[in-house]
């Protein structure tokens, strides 16, 4: 496949087949993690996974950082032509990725159980939680890594490597989960173990690229390390800082709504939070199927086939984020069920929260597309204003302003607003950025 020769349709059209497909998969294992836990253990366990869903984010967030902001640097040295250049990208990622994994293994383990109250666990939900957690520390280097990898290998010509690689874990984790939870009756800590598997086996699958005759990465010695790490570093933050925004907005909701409506609500939460991983997993399958053609043809200085590739991806974030609020809005109590065993309590409150949080949905893949956009164009800044705005500045202001101006319900419309308000900066940005592409 030529990036930078192949019509631009049907080769986004893979890339969007793959990357989707390879989101997709993970985060639909992730939910059957939560619906067999929530199955096992009713509201409590979601619950308790809903305050261990931060440390995804953070583990996520290391690979987004090192992999999506080489790959990015990578695609554009080699649509110059500058091959020497992209080699030492992709080897700084690696070297870059092992630090940071080595530095975020050795803060959480030792501080893991305040970390777990500060998201939100009670003397209740810190018994599952820490279950939930030791198999995911055991993980962590395969949830940096499986990042790095799968973003170097689409860059590098195979997209279907990844979608393979997290379709076969995925399986594995599903069966795990049967095996684990029910049949060893271990419950959340089966569910975490199972998880772990997978994502081993997805990462070592993942290798097999660099043992095939498509493979054209290799490990140089790299020069001006601390420039290129610090390119690295800005490159990759706005996309990083998206996936650690589930983990801050969910810190922040965590703690909101044990101090306005309890554990039941928190229950609700915990189905909110793995709709959002899909959903944000789909928009990053959408800017991941983009990025290797808009890089590189940015290097190559063909501007046409930008504007072509933002187009099929505009229009596919419009579908995504029209067809999940819908979903979510039209038919809330399927998605109540489908991830626990719901009490009547549960029930009672479940419709109103999804509904009204749900709305968000119509703009996230947008949002998170534009940082994708703006990385590829060499345009960090706004990028990471977006980011920024949505998962720490904007949305946290709301969380926190919203139920003391216009009581506790309000709560459930943060993202809705900030969603709006991140939206029209990033379109600006966008059509600035685009405007100056050459004709």
């Amino acid at each position: 496949m030529d990036i930078l020769k192949d019509k631009i349709r049907p080769m986004y059209g893979k890339y969007l087949v793959a990357a989707s497909g390879s989101a997709m998969i993970s985060c639909v294992f992730g939910m059957i993690d939560a619906m067999m836990v929530g199955q096992y253990h009713g509201p409590t366990g979601n619950a308790a996974m809903a305050v261990c869903s931060p440390l995804w984010s953070i583990f996520y967030s290391l690979g987004l950082l090192a992999g999506i902001g080489g790959s990015v640097l990578f695609g554009n040295h080699r649509g110059r032509g500058e091959d020497r250049t992209a080699q030492e990208y992709f080897t700084l990622s690696v070297l870059f990725g092992i630090v940071l994994t080595i530095l975020a293994m050795a803060g959480i383990g030792l501080f893991h159980e305040r970390l777990l109250r500060f998201f939100g666990a009670d003397d209740e939900l810190i018994v599952l939680a820490k279950q939930y957690f030791i198999p995911l520390f055991f993980a962590m280097p395969c949830c940096v890594f499986s990042y790095i990898l799968s973003s170097y290998i689409r860059n590098d010509g195979n997209p279907a490597l990844p979608t393979k690689a997290v379709l076969f874990g995925g399986i594995l984790n599903v069966f795990g989960d049967y095996v684990f939870v029910f049949m060893l009756d271990l419950g959340i800590l089966g569910a975490g173990i199972a998880t772990a598997i997978g994502l081993y086996v997805s990462s070592f699958l993942m290798l097999l690229h660099f043992f095939g005759k498509k493979n054209t990465l290799r490990l140089v010695w790299p020069t001006q390390i601390s420039r290129k790490i610090v390119f690295i570093s800005v490159t990759g933050f706005s996309t990083a800082i998206n996936d650690l925004a589930m983990g801050i907005i969910g810190i922040l909701f965590n703690r909101q709504i044990m101090k306005y409506f309890g554990s039941n609500a928190l229950a609700v939460y915990g189905i909110i939070t793995q709709v959002t991983i899909f959903a944000q997993c789909m928009a990053y399958g959408i800017g991941q199927a983009a990025q290797p053609i808009l890089s590189q043809n940015l290097g190559a200085g063909k501007y046409g086939r930008i504007r072509e590739c933002l187009r099929y991806g505009l229009f596919t974030c419009g579908c995504y984020g029209a067809v999940l609020t819908a979903g979510v809005v039209l038919m809330p109590n399927s998605f109540v069920h489908f991830f626990m065993r719901p009490t009547e309590a549960v029930l009672e409150i479940a419709p109103a929260i999804l509904r009204s949080y749900g709305l968000s949905y119509i703009l996230l893949p947008f949002n998170l597309f534009a940082t994708y956009y703006l990385q590829s164009m060499m345009k960090p800044n706004p990028s990471m204003i977006v980011s920024l705005a949505r998962g720490a500045i904007v949305s946290g202001v709301m969380i926190i302003v919203l139920p003391v101006m216009a009581g506790a319900d309000a709560l459930w419309y943060s993202m809705l607003i900030t969603e709006l308000l991140v939206a029209a900066y990033a379109a600006v940005h966008m059509i600035k950025c685009t405007k100056k592409l050459a004709k």
